[in-house]
């Protein structure tokens, strides 16, 4: 009968097969995710360095042949350096959840028994990792990134200097012009694209904002009569309608987290009340750079999304950890183009 150990030094269970296993679970979880919102990048540091220059574009003036070209004035530039998160997790096979396969399937089968063990471990940590990337992503979006207990990892407003524009939309007056609201957000991020590009507006909304959205006597009027797609009066569009240059989508993520009295509870990322704008379709706005692993032989190696290793306890053999790690950063270059929207009644 194979010992715990002799099943664990099966290739199957190396570093290389397990990182690449748990890399090809498909991640499922994430709003931002599918909207591809932020490209991911492999980088074999554990920083970026990030130069802003602001480059502006300015009519050039004709000349008379011959004479002298009009010159390019030097840009003015900063450079700030983000370090990448390390987000580590860790997971057990004990010798008991082994023992009970063995008496299950006997020997014969015991490896294909055991890696579909890890295998569904692998899938949880997947998910895990998952969320927390999301949740990640999703307060770049905002201006800060939180850590799972809801202290500040990064505030990209007061990194980058500069105020976000909020926007009240003051949905509980019913004569509130919601189309001058809507395209005053728009043209707040066209006239601030400073040589980025864009191709729409997208609004995650919390459910109260949404509600509150879609049910003003100005939004219901514009509806009344219109008999194409996407119409919130008859259909449900919370997977996003247009609306005067903003795509609205309603947002509900959330997840759980660990308090320290040992209870869990729900942090919604976009809180009640509130809703984020920003662009579509740029070039270079969002990134979700991904660092290596805190291993000897991963140095100076573009990152992986995840890292998993496996290590037998050293003393009593009674158990395998499973090490896994994500090294994400996912950033907001131009955070001014970040638009809070609110209703203050």
């Amino acid at each position: 009968m194979p010992s715990i150990v002799d099943i664990f030094n099966d290739d199957a269970f190396s570093a290389t097969s397990l990182t690449a296993a748990i890399n090809v679970v498909p991640n499922d979880y994430g709003r931002l995710r599918e909207l591809n919102l932020f490209p991911e990048e492999p980088i074999p540091t554990t920083t970026v360095a990030v130069e802003y220059a602001n480059g502006t574009l300015n009519l050039l003036p004709t000349r008379e042949r011959g004479a002298p070209s009009s010159l390019g004035m030097p840009e003015k530039r900063q450079v700030r350096s983000f370090e990448a998160f390390h987000v580590p997790h860790d997971d057990f096979v004990r010798a008991d959840d082994v023992q009970n396969i063995l008496a299950r399937v006997g020997s014969a089968g015991v490896l294909e028994s055991v890696q579909t063990l890890v295998n569904r471990k692998q899938i949880t940590m997947r998910r895990k990792h998952a969320i927390t990337l999301e949740h990640m992503r999703m307060g770049a979006l905002r201006g800060e990134i939180l850590d799972s207990d809801g202290s500040s990892l990064l505030n990209l407003f007061t990194t980058f200097g500069v105020t976000q524009q909020s926007v009240d939309f003051v949905l509980g007056t019913a004569t509130t012009d919601v189309k001058a609201k809507a395209r005053s957000v728009v043209s707040y991020m066209e006239d601030n694209l400073e040589g980025e590009v864009m191709t729409g507006v997208h609004v995650l909304a919390s459910p109260e904002w949404y509600e509150k959205f879609i049910g003003h006597a100005k939004v219901e009027e514009i509806y009344k009569y219109y008999d194409g797609q996407n119409n919130p009066l008859r259909q449900d569009v919370r997977r996003g309608f247009p609306f005067h240059g903003l795509t609205i989508e309603e947002y509900r993520g959330s997840a759980q987290y660990l308090q320290e009295d040992g209870t869990y509870a729900t942090r919604r990322f976009v809180p009640a009340g509130e809703a984020i704008a920003f662009p579509l379709g740029t070039m270079d706005v969002f990134r979700t750079y991904f660092a290596p692993a805190d291993f000897m032989d991963t140095v100076n190696t573009l990152g992986e999304q995840i890292y998993v290793r496996q290590a037998v306890d050293p003393e009593f053999q009674r158990w395998v950890k499973i090490h896994s790690q994500s090294n994400p950063l996912p950033l907001v270059k131009r955070p001014k183009l970040l638009v809070k929207l609110t209703s203050s009644n």
